[in-house]
């Protein structure tokens, strides 16, 4: 971003500016010292999208690499704990709870993950719900592209959160 993209920045209020700026435009982690600890809770889904035949192989547990649902969940599951590792900015979080479920979509065909985290912290936890089933997914794909290369990973959304300043919040499809 150029310079000119922020020369009206500071006309923002302080709730209006964007939170990860400064006054300069430069990028910097939040500083979260300042608010309580409370509990925030995020779910999150994808979908991943494959043929019928590689669905049916998966669903008999006939793929090359293993039990391709097992290794993917926890894969989510170690995603969730280092995504202040991946994503810029992101704070560490004490994580008090993650459950990544992979379900059977036949009607895709393919299936449907769900992640859930929850903390007890200053900021909320839906990065954390984010990338637990985006890795969920690229490890399915890993896990069955021996099957099938054009498997699809899709509709990765925020699904819900609860707690913190900005409140609760529920996807509507």
């Amino acid at each position: 971003m150029t310079q000119e993209s922020f020369s009206n920045f500071s006309n923002f209020s302080r709730e209006e500016q964007l939170s990860h700026l400064d006054v300069s435009g430069q990028a910097n982690m939040v500083d979260v010292s300042g608010k309580q600890s409370t509990r925030r809770e995020a779910v999150a889904a994808a979908q991943v999208r494959m043929s019928q035949a590689t669905f049916e192989a998966l669903a008999a547990g006939n793929a090359p690499k293993g039990d391709v649902l097992a290794t993917a969940r926890i894969a989510g599951i170690m995603a969730a704990k280092q995504t202040a590792q991946l994503i810029p900015l992101c704070h560490p979080l004490p994580l008090h709870k993650i459950s990544v479920d992979l379900m059977p979509a036949p009607h895709l065909p393919g299936y449907e993950i769900r992640a859930e985290v929850v903390t007890k912290a200053e900021t909320g936890v839906e990065m954390e719900a984010l990338t637990a089933v985006s890795v969920a997914a690229l490890t399915l794909y890993d896990m069955a592209k021996a099957l099938e290369k054009s498997i699809q990973i899709e509709y990765i959304r925020l699904l819900s959160k609860k707690g913190g300043k900005s409140g609760d919040y529920q996807f509507e499809e």
